[in-house]
């Protein structure tokens, strides 16, 4: 049987990697076969899309260095995620293996449909990516963009192009809006707010469910 496929999504702080990751170890104390993985990847487009994220590598343009365009962002997610499919993700499906990744197709349908400034954009942004097989389940961990932003800090880490905080409220508002806009794919939105336990808690419930119904 394939592998079971589960996608973490939300905005920057929202908690993804370490839901990813609470439920990767409980998978494993379970006897789950399962693999931990994450987009942008660790392939050499991935490497590339993360240091255009922390602003380490840049593009030239009129006024100076800047980040690539939307469009280009784009295209990039797209490769990286063919690539990662093909190396990573899809052998370990067909072995069946459950593939549980921090971000997927939405992260890009999300951000950059909004970072283009226009949502008639989306259109193009699902076409480069209609060749990524859908989820088995995603889910969607919702956090104000203040809790998100807090957490960042928390981390120390460098500010990356998109964290501007009233973008952040405009992609939080795009992931709530998500099983509306694809009620065909199984989405379920999750409160990021309490205490990682008790979120981890509530997403271990719904792969359960999933693993059992199958």
């Amino acid at each position: 049987m394939k592998g079971l496929f589960v996608v973490f999504e939300g905005i920057d702080g929202a908690g993804t990697t370490t839901q990813a990751r609470l439920l990767h170890e409980a998978l494993v104390r379970e006897g789950v076969p399962v693999h931990l993985t994450q987009e942008p990847s660790d392939g050499p487009v991935g490497t590339v899309i993360r240091q255009f994220l922390s602003g380490r590598l840049v593009v030239k343009g009129m006024s100076g260095p800047r980040a690539p365009g939307w469009p280009t962002m784009a295209l990039l997610f797209a490769a990286d995620r063919v690539d990662h499919l093909e190396t990573e993700i899809l052998p370990n499906l067909a072995d069946g293996i459950a593939v549980l990744c921090d971000r997927y197709v939405f992260s890009s349908l999300v951000y950059q449909t909004e970072t283009s400034g226009d949502f008639a954009n989306l259109a193009w942004i699902e076409n480069i990516n209609k060749l990524a097989p859908r989820p088995d389940l995603t889910i969607v961990l919702d956090v104000s963009p203040t809790t998100a932003a807090k957490r960042r800090q928390g981390r120390r880490e460098m500010e990356q192009i998109y964290d501007d905080l009233e973008l952040q409220e405009r992609l939080a508002r795009r992931y709530r809006e998500l099983p509306t806009r694809y009620p065909g794919e199984r989405i379920e939105v999750v409160s990021g707010e309490p205490s990682p336990q008790d979120v981890h808690r509530t997403c271990l419930d719904l792969v359960r469910r999933m693993r059992g119904g199958r």
